[in-house]
């Protein structure tokens, strides 16, 4: 009986080895595959089925170790700290694992295996805002304010969109914000901007104007809206003068402190030059209103480059009250007001007009300008007008009356420039 001998070609050796490689890598191409989908499924069975498939993968069991400390259904500290000690076996450089190992050993109680596990962490991402942050709060829960300090400054020196957070947790143990605001926000105008808003929304008005005092010393450039919520809140509080030094100086930062205006006028932007409105002592547009679209319009104008615009489309007997602006006065002062108004096939006999009172205290009494309507050209409005003994802020608005016509539904356009509000100077007595 003969014996068949089975000869191999290196073409056929080459062909063997390519399809035996081919199976070794699919296999682990589709276990890798398997696990990646198991793990994306965010359920504890498939981070479990992930570690067993691919157990020599980091990210497996850091995962599983989240789900165990995150899941508020099923929260077990004691195997997410297990989890996280392997995923660390495997690459010892993840910050983010040493981070969250160290939350779990400090809600276990083991407050010096935390301490280990964030020093790690700062060892793995010296630079990483996060973990610099985390350490802090640990710090600060530890009783030891300086050193919390100087992590949550490195925090905010990375994110300085922590500011208004990191100032607000340390002022809970350190009720100085100076000594706070040199410990903890670096100089930092985002920073510091973070922080105004978190304080002035907390009511802290005091604390925002602290920071704000910081800021302007940056002489850096701003946005002159980032301003609005804490002027207004001075403003709220009574605090006049203060709103204005703090508005007058981000005037000048963000590059509005020689807008053209009638000489002398102490409201703001009365040619619509900034396109600045919402807030502070900028203009403030109604919103919501039907039958009338306000804008500013840069091709019909009195001066300069801007001027405001009402259309009127004729549906509704409209009663309109602004855009106002808010003005800072003198009591007891005397002044004159002008503004130009221009009007375009303006219907009804209740056109444009202006209406100045006082704000903030019991007099509410209000002088009206006299009214423009039909087709006119740009046409003056003055007024007098004068402060009483109390008054610091007063309301210029733009007004509308309702009509008594039996067909009142305004229709039209009407154009404002060039508003202005000048002190009268008092004339010496002849002798």
């Amino acid at each position: 009986m003969s014996q068949r001998r089975i000869h191999f070609t290196p073409r056929g050796v080459l062909l063997a080895a390519a399809i035996a490689a081919t199976a070794f890598l699919s296999y682990f191409s589709i276990r890798d595959a398997l696990a990646d989908h198991d793990a994306e499924l965010q359920t504890l069975q498939g981070y479990e089925r992930a570690t067993r498939l691919e157990p020599g993968d980091f990210r497996n069991w850091y995962l599983l170790g989240r789900y165990w400390q995150y899941n508020l259904e099923n929260i077990d500290t004691a195997r997410a700290i297990q989890a996280y000690t392997t995923a660390l076996a495997l690459n010892p450089r993840s910050a983010e694992a040493w981070a969250d190992l160290a939350t779990a050993q400090e809600t276990e109680g083991n407050v010096a295996a935390a301490r280990e596990a964030y020093l790690h962490a700062k060892h793995a991402y010296p630079l990483s805002a996060d973990v610099s942050w985390r350490y802090g709060n640990f710090l600060l829960r530890q009783g030891e304010p300086d050193a919390a300090f100087t992590e949550m400054h490195n925090a905010v020196n990375v994110e300085p969109a922590r500011g208004g957070e990191a100032l607000s947790r340390a002022l809970r143990v350190e009720p100085n914000i100076d000594l706070v605001l040199d410990r903890v926000l670096p100089p930092n105008v985002e920073a510091y901007l973070d922080a105004i808003r978190d304080q002035t929304a907390d009511g802290h008005t005091a604390n925002a104007v602290k920071v704000w005092n910081r800021l302007a010393a940056l002489h850096s450039h701003l946005q002159l809206a980032d301003t609005f919520a804490l002027v207004d809140a001075l403003l709220v509080e009574k605090q006049v003068p203060e709103a204005q030094r703090v508005w007058e100086q981000a005037v000048e930062l963000s590059g509005f402190s020689h807008l053209p205006a009638p000489a002398g006028s102490v409201l703001w932007d009365g040619g619509f030059e900034s396109n600045v409105i919402g807030g502070g002592f900028a203009w403030r547009f109604p919103a919501g209103l039907q039958g009338v679209q306000v804008s500013l319009d840069t091709h019909e104008k009195h001066s300069g480059n801007r001027a405001l615009r009402l259309v009127f489309d004729g549906k509704h007997n409209l009663y309109l009250t602004g855009p106002c602006h808010e003005v800072v006065v003198q009591p007891s002062a005397n002044y004159n007001f002008s503004a130009w108004v221009r009007t375009l096939s303006l219907t009804t006999d209740q056109g444009i007009r202006f209406q100045l009172r006082p704000i903030g205290t019991q007099d509410n009494s209000a002088v009206l300008t006299s009214d423009v309507h039909g087709s006119q050209p740009w046409t003056r409005i003055e007024l007098p007008w004068s402060a009483g003994k109390s008054v610091q802020e007063m309301q210029v608005c733009v007004l509308r009356l309702t009509s008594q016509e039996d067909v009142g539904k305004i229709e039209g356009i009407a154009w404002v420039d060039d508003v202005g509000l000048v002190p009268v100077t008092a004339e010496p007595r002849k002798p």
